[in-house]
């Protein structure tokens, strides 16, 4: 893979480790990025994220990093949330009520309030269903793959125009999102193993295509 930058948000919390390694394995053109100016240099952005969402917030704010986000996706560029990182993409979260999020997608990201025999947080495999198949990250990827999910609270969209990828755990919630070039998944394609590395390659490559909508 040759020529475009992606740049990989490092703001003080996140699964940074297993993002890059696992873009290093792929041979992917990836760089850790911390703050606003070198956002310049990228091509595409990757906005991981683990912990809470008032946190997330707070670390983004500390660096200077929520207006770049901001005038990022509203330019049209490409960018992939995970986990955490979609979830901040909403406008707030019942983890952290009064904390404003991003505000980029509409709503509130909803904890699970599931029968007893769900576990909260949902840890472990489950499937995502393509509601939006021709979505350039499930290229190559069999429909109802499973994905590798660590999470308490979820994006109450799965109806939504925007939703690629539903999950039903107890309830039906949206796992991926894809508007035009943003793009977010709740589940960490770093931990999926090749499925999962098949998605960020996915990425890459509609990235070295000129991301056509």
């Amino acid at each position: 893979m040759s020529g475009r930058q992606i740049g990989i948000i490092d703001y003080g919390m996140g699964n940074l480790g297993s993002v890059s390694n696992a873009c290093r394995f792929l041979n992917l053109p990836a760089t850790i990025v911390g703050s606003p100016d070198e956002l310049d240099a990228c091509d595409a952005l990757i906005l991981p994220g683990v912990g809470a969402f008032g946190d997330c917030m707070a670390h983004l704010r500390e660096h200077g990093l929520v207006q770049p986000i901001l005038d990022w996706i509203a330019a049209d560029k490409p960018f992939l949330g995970i986990c955490l990182g979609l979830q901040v993409l909403f406008e707030g979260s019942e983890e952290s009520p009064g904390v404003e999020g991003m505000g980029v997608l509409p709503g509130v990201v909803r904890r699970f309030r599931l029968p007893h025999d769900y576990k909260v947080p949902q840890i472990g495999w489950s499937r995502v269903r393509q509601a939006l198949p021709e979505c350039p990250l499930f290229e190559k990827l069999p429909d109802e793959t499973h994905f590798y999910f660590v999470h308490s609270y979820y994006a109450d969209a799965a109806t939504a125009d925007y939703a690629a990828g539903v999950t039903t755990y107890g309830l039906e919630y949206a796992s991926a999102i894809w508007r035009r070039r943003l793009m977010a998944v709740q589940f960490h394609p770093e931990k999926s193993q090749k499925y999962g590395l098949q998605m960020l390659a996915n990425f890459a490559r509609w990235l070295e295509q000129g991301s056509p909508v």
